[in-house]
Order: C-alpha cells, then structure tokens, then sequence
C-alpha cells in the first residue's frame, strides 16, 4: 500500500519522527497500527453495550453522567 502526503505534510512528519527519535516511514506505520487497535476495540466496546443492552442491562442516567465527567477528567 502506498499513502501519498503534500510536501508540507511530509516534512511535519518528518519533524514529529525526529523528536520522538524514529524515521517518518515508522511513525505513520506505527499510528495507522495504532488506530487499528482502536478501531477494534471501539468496535467490541459497542458490540458488548449493545449485548448488555439486549439483556436489560442499564445503569442510570446519573451514573452515566459521572462516569462520563471522570472520563472527561482523565
């Protein structure tokens, strides 16, 4: 697969790759990886709420909302 960047976007990765001490070629494999990971897991996430959903398994709204509050704080 090729992936083709605009040469202002090639030198940001390049800058972003020399910090964290890789080249430009790993540091986009690696965060296409990475979002793969995510996707995954997002995907099992939803996949298990709609399952305890179809079993009645609720929490309510203010329970809801304080986890989403500590969420947004971490």
């Amino acid at each position: 697969m090729e992936v083709h960047f605009t040469p202002e976007q090639e030198a940001q990765l390049s800058r972003i790759a020399t910090k964290a001490g890789t080249d430009a070629e790993r540091l986009v494999k690696d965060a296409a990886l990475r979002l793969l990971q995510q996707d995954a897991r997002f995907r099992t996430a939803v996949r298990d709420g709609i399952a305890q959903a179809g079993r009645g398994e609720f929490i309510e709204e203010e329970e809801m909302d304080a986890r989403l509050e500590q969420m947004l704080r971490s």
